[in-house]
């Protein structure tokens, strides 16, 4: 550094000791805290209401780094603009709220390259165009409240030294983060989760109709809830049934997920007679009635089958602990109130890795379907990793001789996921699976036996299926079709890519596509590290379990990382930040060549320190590089937001991932990285050219 602050002041004339300086820190780390909490509040939210976000968080995120991105740049010429952040949010908020009314409540999924619920009967020129163009506006109007918001950000940004106003802005997205997380663990609702995000724009934008606007924010959030319940990962809805063996059904953002079923000895009826045939026939095909492990235990249905057939120990392994909580007071037959079960709140791929030397004559996948994503920095859902063949070994690897492994799946129209299911099993037992479908028509039975012949004991079996690509840790996609191409997403994606160029064109003018202010080199350190981000959620997701400590753990780590990362920066001043290419280099390519399968082979304590140093050094790394050319940036602001619009390809490059799988990211990434250091290197070479020759390196090259 030079002696002066990123603008040209000197940094005397804006000293820590100043109040006005204390104060504008205080305002940057209130404006970057809003707008993490806001944006995980909303993603949350909108998941909720518009049930097809549920399955597309990655595009919610994308309109926030983009809005924000575009708000940091535009913010020095346009201020004023924070005063719109909640009028705009108090709009979304109202199409939020009547969101059902409005018809987008259960809007389909635009593309059948995926299977999720609503898109199996779509035809493929049905409501496309309306759904894609539904989807594009939410995107817009979520990007246009970010926009705003991160308009305070690009104003107080360059009143500060750029380092200084970095390391605010990771500590306010740090808090915000750890709001959002402790909020998630108390179970709160989404006007609680609202109210936090916003409260700072009461000191950000002393506005009448900013007051308001919280108002009527807080009041359209709490309208949304009508009866329901929230979980760390849910919407739940509770809806009572009358006249048959279900008493309850129980829904998960706004999809139907369970049943909650009265089929005790006793009772009569075809409705009990189903739910016997559904849930009591995994625990009737061995003699042994020893210990059962049940994932994906729910409300206790298959809790209960395995109590009706005498097994004297049941292990219930649940990930949402408030729909163990339901199924713990409504379940008619207490399941959970016996002695003999043992209940556990963890994610099933976690417990099979983790469970010792436990083993069952029974492990029962019940049925198990998340609804919802791993995070909200990917595209995976949270039941990807319990069915990928190196999952089912590891619950094979829990059955006990004479024993077996039975999985319940609705495939319903979805024929490739049942023949997918038959042939995880083959790589992950080596036995041949058979099949048998229950009597509703949707549910389908997937067996395999350790030692004994199964297959006479059910009626009508099912073996064999058509070839399809297995699901595996890299690539863990089992909903994804074979041979249909992904219409619906690409048009979603190349609309996004649309209003990203637009809105930047719009905000940096026509210097977007000249050297003036756009930061090539900032660019493509966004879309690296996004997806080095992606890549190291998902890893740490398959050591430690899905849940969202995890999540929230995992994000504030990156924060807190980089955090470090730029505080280094400030006390060491590295004269060559191009050097620090070569660590980096190294940490990618350690963490390509070490898998989470191997990390998963060692002791829990061993995986957790080496998983988050494998994950922790490329990102502590890219943040000392980022922070560097940051500090020598002569326009900090347009640096950061070509920066946050660089992790908007990114993220549109993560969907690559679903046809090259996990794995090939890093490649991705280590590609990305090295176009930056060729962006660096040509800059210092005419800088050199500049020097020798007289001409100021700020005429003849880019920052």
């Amino acid at each position: 550094m030079d002696g002066h602050a990123a603008d040209g002041s000197k940094k005397e004339d804006c000293q820590p000791c100043d109040t006005s300086f204390v104060r504008e820190k205080f305002y940057l780390a209130s404006a970057t805290f809003a707008i993490l909490a806001l944006e995980l509040a909303l993603i949350r939210w909108m998941s909720q209401q518009i049930r097809v976000f549920a399955y597309l968080n990655n595009v919610l995120l994308m309109a926030a780094f983009l809005g924000m991105g575009l708000g940091v740049a535009a913010g020095k010429r346009w201020p004023l603009l924070v005063h719109a952040t909640l009028p705009l949010l108090l709009g979304l908020s109202v199409v939020l709220c009547y969101a059902e009314k409005l018809g987008l409540t259960f809007m389909s999924f635009p593309d059948l390259s995926i299977a999720l619920w609503g898109a199996d009967g779509l035809k493929a020129d049905e409501r496309f165009a309306m759904n894609v163009t539904y989807i594009l506006i939410l995107f817009v109007a979520t990007c246009a409240v970010f926009l705003c918001a991160g308009a305070a950000v690009g104003d107080l940004f360059h009143r500060m030294p750029a380092l200084d106003a970095y390391s605010v802005d990771l500590l306010g997205s740090l808090l915000g983060v750890m709001a959002i997380a402790a909020l998630s663990a108390l179970r709160s609702p989404p006007p609680v989760w609202l109210l936090v995000g916003c409260l700072p724009f009461l000191w950000l934008s002393r506005r009448w109709w900013t007051y308001a606007s919280l108002v009527g924010i807080v009041i359209f959030g709490a309208l949304s809830i009508r009866g329901a319940l929230f979980s760390p990962y849910y919407r739940i809805d509770l809806h009572p049934v009358t006249g048959s063996a279900e008493k309850w059904t129980l829904d998960v953002n706004r999809d139907h997920h369970q049943h909650i079923i009265d089929a005790s000895i006793g009772r009569t009826g075809e409705s009990v007679e189903k739910a016997h045939a559904l849930y009591d026939l995994p625990f009737r095909l061995i003699r042994a009635k020893g210990d059962a492990l049940v994932v994906g235990a729910g409300t206790g249905n298959d809790v209960a089958a395995a109590l009706r057939n005498d097994y004297q120990h049941v292990v219930a392994v649940e990930i949402d602990p408030v729909i163990l909580d339901i199924g713990k007071k409504l379940h008619p037959e207490h399941p959970y109130s016996d002695p003999r079960v043992e209940a556990v709140v963890n994610d099933a791929r976690n417990y099979f890795e983790r469970a010792g030397s436990a083993s069952f004559d029974v492990v029962c996948f019940g049925l198990l379907d998340s609804h919802t994503m791993l995070s909200s920095m990917s595209t995976l859902r949270l039941d990807n990793y319990v069915y990928t063949a190196e999952a089912l070994r590891a619950a094979w690897e829990r059955v006990k001789p004479g024993g077996v492994l039975t999985i319940s799946f609705g495939i319903f129209h979805t024929k490739f996921i049942a023949d997918r299911m038959m042939q995880n099993l083959r790589l992950a037992t080596g036995q041949e699976p058979v099949a048998v479908d229950f009597p509703n028509g949707g549910v389908r039975l997937f067996v395999v036996a350790r030692g004994i012949d199964v297959a006479s004991l059910l009626p009508n079996t099912i073996r064999g299926g058509a070839p399809t690509r297995a699901s595996t840790d890299d690539w863990p996609f089992l909903y994804i079709r074979p041979g249909v191409f992904p219409s619906g997403y690409i048009a979603v994606l190349a609309g996004i890519a649309i209003i990203a160029i637009v809105g930047a064109a719009l905000v940096f003018g026509r210097s977007l596509f000249t050297a003036a202010r756009f930061d090539p080199a900032m660019f493509l350190l966004g879309a690296a590290f996004l997806l080095i981000e992606t890549r190291g959620v998902t890893e740490l997701s398959l050591l430690f379990g899905s849940t969202w400590l995890v999540n929230a753990g995992v994000f504030g780590a990156v924060l807190a990382v980089a955090w470090l990362a730029n505080l280094a920066v400030q006390r060491l001043q590295p004269s060559r930040p191009f050097l620090i290419f070569v660590p980096l280099f190294v940490a990618l390519g350690v963490n390509y060549a070490i898998t989470p399968a191997t990390l998963l082979k060692m002791p829990m304590l061993t995986a957790g320190i080496v998983g988050s140093l494998l994950n922790a050094l490329p990102i502590g790394f890219a943040g000392i590089l980022f922070s560097s050319l940051l500090a020598r940036s002569p326009d900090p602001t347009g640096s950061l937001g070509s920066n946050l619009l660089g992790a908007i390809a990114g993220g549109l490059l993560e969907y690559v991932s679903l046809l090259t799988g996990l794995r090939q990211l890093m490649l991705i990434a280590i590609a990305i990285y090295a176009a930056a250091l060729g962006v660096i290197a040509y800059r210092r070479s005419l800088a050199s050219v500049a020097f020798a020759s007289g001409t100021p390196s700020s005429v003849v090259a880019p920052k």
